[in-house]
């Protein structure tokens, strides 16, 4: 089985969804030894926002390309190889101003690709990437589950993979991170309680 791991967070050793998403992916190798992990840390290594620049990388042919423009190409294909690979993604996705990170969105622009991993047909849009699994380790500094705020985070998460086929998506969630020392303190404990008993218990 391969896994792939992704961090977001800009907040390196201070960062809750690092911890956590670090802890997800422990315990998925405690429960499967033989597992494959691909770490990529989209907050040190940055992709480039999406833009014209990108599209015309792409659709320039190999032969004319810049040396910038083949190394845009590159990095994107092997941003695409590793998530076509993966049987599972395990994301670490905080809320930076009621959204994803701009280095996750980064990343997502570079999966998101019709005819590859989804496609349109006369019947509407439909999935190419059934049967991964997909945990997403969702941090925030306020409560923002099932309210209005949520639509640009998880919300958002949801829409996103299910448009590309994932059905089995899964969320680990510590919220109210900046509530004070003990709130974010029992967040970090429910959350760890998550992963260790209802994610990868076993017998």
């Amino acid at each position: 089985m391969k896994l792939l791991h992704l961090d977001s967070s800009i907040l390196g050793d201070h960062s809750a969804s690092r911890q956590l998403s670090a802890a997800v992916v422990k315990a998925w190798q405690v429960a499967e030894p033989g597992i494959q992990v691909t770490y990529r840390d989209l907050a040190a290594d940055a992709l480039a926002h999406f833009s014209a620049a990108t599209l015309a990388a792409a659709g320039t042919a190999e032969e004319s390309r810049t040396a910038e423009q083949q190394a845009e190409v590159q990095r994107n294909s092997a941003v695409m190889a590793e998530f076509l690979a993966a049987d599972a993604v395990v994301i670490g996705a905080p809320m930076y101003n009621f959204a994803i990170s701009t280095q996750l969105k980064a990343w997502i622009d570079r999966i998101c690709v019709a005819g590859v991993t989804f496609r349109y047909t006369e019947n509407g849009p439909e999935g190419l990437c059934a049967g991964k699994k997909v945990i997403v380790v969702s941090t925030a500094g306020g409560l923002h589950a099932g309210q209005p705020t949520n639509v640009g985070h998880e919300d958002y998460l949801k829409l996103l993979f299910g448009f590309i086929g994932v059905t089995d998506l899964e969320f680990v969630r510590a919220q109210g991170l900046a509530y004070g020392p003990e709130v974010r303190a029992k967040a970090l404990e429910d959350a760890q309680q998550v992963i260790d008993e209802q994610l990868f218990s076993v017998a």
